[in-house]
């Protein structure tokens, strides 16, 4: 008897379930595309592209101390976006600020945490979107928390919550999900999986068939789906946060990608990867696939992939025009958001740096 077979324990509401399929759920190259969604998809994959090598390139040139890029990975990133709903909440890590910006957020402001000028440039309530994550995992806790609160409410909201591979290895992982599924809230997990955290392969940290096998284990669903195929990803984020609108739980999405570039601009990849691997997966761009696709079934043609390229180009150039000048900071902003009421050290402190400022 496998683990799968096994009765549902008494006091679960529902029967174990099974484990994801072996092979990745996939949309491109099969059945009739929706005429509405993937152009938007490739307008999104288009602009994402260039926002990441722009921000690259500013990185490059001093006004950002770091940019953890997700080119190759804007699928998850495209899709993530696109897949909640008006008063869903978003909870990403610091390689997502492209789901940000998709989600509504400014793209200048999306990068406010990884210039150092500020914890985040948006207002997290506005596009409900919590700040970026810089410590692994983390957020994932805090994700089933708002969706806890949500279900206890009768609030008609679901969360979700991306995390890398390496995330997955963090102890807030296993907590996060332990508590969604005895709660029962309206969480979904998203793995974007590049195969690496930093320079350790997957394959270091768990010997599981997969990480959406790993759901099993908690009592969710689990899904394992292509990456690199947008409409996929899409179908099956938009799938798991209608069933958590329902009251159905969580889910644990595990979606294969690669990250094209290099962890940070700190990072040396060559150390730990080849280029005949990166070489190999830059044959399953997101972008080159989505394209072609729609080319394929006539959704596209040179026009308006010329469209979709210049209206990239427009924020790409709002986004050195907004980070070209140096920030103008006011060191008593370091006491404002600490707490609501500031302690008696803090007005201590704030009151210190005024008599010398």
């Amino acid at each position: 008897m496998t683990v799968s077979e096994l009765p549902a324990h008494p006091q679960t509401r529902t029967a174990v379930p099974p484990p994801p399929d072996p092979e990745p759920y996939r949309v491109l190259g099969a059945g009739d595309p929706d005429p509405e969604l993937w152009p938007l998809l490739y307008r999104e994959l288009v602009r994402g592209r260039r926002y990441n090598t722009q921000a690259t390139a500013l990185t490059r040139q001093g006004r950002l101390a770091v940019y953890p890029s997700s080119t190759g990975q804007e699928a998850c990133q495209v899709a993530a976006g696109l897949a909640l709903g008006p008063r869903d909440w978003l909870f990403p890590s610091y390689r997502d600020t492209l789901a940000a910006v998709v989600r509504g957020v400014d793209p200048a402001a999306a990068l406010t945490l990884l210039r150092g000028d500020w914890h985040t440039g948006h207002d997290p309530r506005a596009h409900r979107v919590a700040p970026l994550c810089t410590p692994l995992a983390t957020q994932l806790p805090h994700a089933v928390g708002l969706a806890h609160a949500a279900r206890l409410r009768r609030d008609d909201v679901a969360v979700l919550a991306l995390v890398g591979d390496g995330g997955t290895s963090e102890g807030d992982f296993h907590e996060a999900l332990n508590f969604a599924a005895v709660w029962r809230a309206p969480v979904v997990f998203l793995v974007q999986n590049n195969g690496y955290a930093i320079s350790v392969p997957l394959a270091k940290q768990t010997a599981a068939p997969s990480i959406a096998h790993k759901a099993v284990g908690y009592g969710m669903p689990g899904r394992l789906v292509d990456g690199n195929d947008a409409p996929a990803v899409h179908d099956a984020l938009a799938g798991a946060l209608a069933r958590a609108r329902a009251g159905e739980g969580p889910t644990l999405i595990e979606a294969l990608t690669y990250r094209l570039d290099a962890h940070t601009n700190a990072d040396d990849a060559t150390r730990y990867r080849t280029e005949a691997e990166v070489a190999a997966w830059r044959a399953r761009d997101p972008l080159t696939l989505m394209e072609r696709e729609l080319r394929a079934h006539g959704l596209l043609d040179d026009a308006g992939a010329a469209e979709a390229h210049e209206a990239a180009e427009r924020t790409a150039a709002a986004l050195r025009e907004a980070l070209s000048g140096d920030p103008e900071l006011t060191p008593g902003d370091l006491f404002t958001h600490v707490y609501a009421t500031p302690t008696p050290q803090l007005r201590e402190q704030a009151e210190r740096l005024r008599e010398f400022s």
